[in-house]
């Protein structure tokens, strides 16, 4: 049967850890989704894997135009877009824009925004009271790293207790579940503990409801890997491996 966003709320509730990954084309999808992943997710990671530095420019057409080849692949699993930069900070009717876009045009289940400030807040409660559902992200929060950087957050007592309030603020709010991303273990483990909504952790330790990766990282394709993530292996060197003995055997006339 395919998950649903109670279900995630069951698994938690039953202990059973939730698999998260990311997603950017059709057979990628299919893959995922075949291997029995929960919760497949559109990232604007995806940007990298588009040629861009960090997240900041990829636009919300071109997160449209991969979700919906995703969207063909996945089955099972439930999937969410990440909405990009400056496409929901602006205003709440921006963020309704932009979200009902996502929902209508690539049939996504929810959207994930960064930030659990009081703003932000607001936005998701506005949103999901709008039914759509919303997936939080704090702690490490890619859109603001020309401010914050790619650094763990959550080292001081100060931004500990921010980062909690955050997320309690968030589940108020109404968002089905929170990622938390590179913050220490036992802060994730404090919120995982105090909220009744998953937390998935991306370098927050393994205590959180579920785990997820940038499955090009784990896949050894990113050219540089975050110093959380686990690569399983390393297809960039196979691909690399299989193309060179390709175009050996084209120029030698042997294919």
């Amino acid at each position: 049967m395919s998950i649903t966003i109670q279900k995630l709320i069951q698994y938690k509730q039953q202990q059973r850890p939730i698999v998260v990954l990311t997603a950017w084309d059709y057979l990628i999808a299919q893959l995922l989704d075949d291997s029995g992943v929960d919760l497949i997710l559109v990232g604007d990671s995806m940007a990298v894997a588009l040629g861009y530095q960090n997240t900041l420019p990829i636009s919300l057409s071109e997160m449209i135009y991969h979700a919906k080849a995703v969207r063909r692949g996945v089955k099972q699993a439930l999937m969410v877009v990440d909405l990009p930069f400056m496409t929901y900070q602006e205003s709440v009717a921006q963020a309704m824009h932009s979200a009902g876009r996502v929902l209508k045009e690539t049939g996504a289940t929810a959207v994930k925004l960064e930030g659990g400030y009081p703003e932000m807040v607001d936005t998701v409660a506005r949103l999901v009271r709008a039914g759509i559902p919303v997936m939080g992200h704090v702690g490490l929060t890619p859109q603001s790293v020309n401010q914050i950087g790619l650094r763990q957050q959550g080292k001081t007592q100060e931004a500990r207790n921010e980062i909690l309030q955050e997320a309690i603020a968030l589940e108020q709010a109404g968002v089905f579940s929170i990622v938390l991303e590179h913050i220490p273990a036992d802060l994730a483990l404090e919120i995982t503990q105090k909220i009744n909504i998953p937390t998935i952790g991306i370098g927050a330790g393994s205590d959180c409801d579920g785990q997820v990766l940038v499955t090009s990282d784990l896949l050894g394709l990113s050219e540089k890997q975050p110093p959380f993530a686990k690569v399983y292996t390393n297809l960039r060197q196979t691909i690399t491996q299989a193309v060179g003995e390709f175009s050996q055997e084209v120029r030698e006339g042997k294919f």
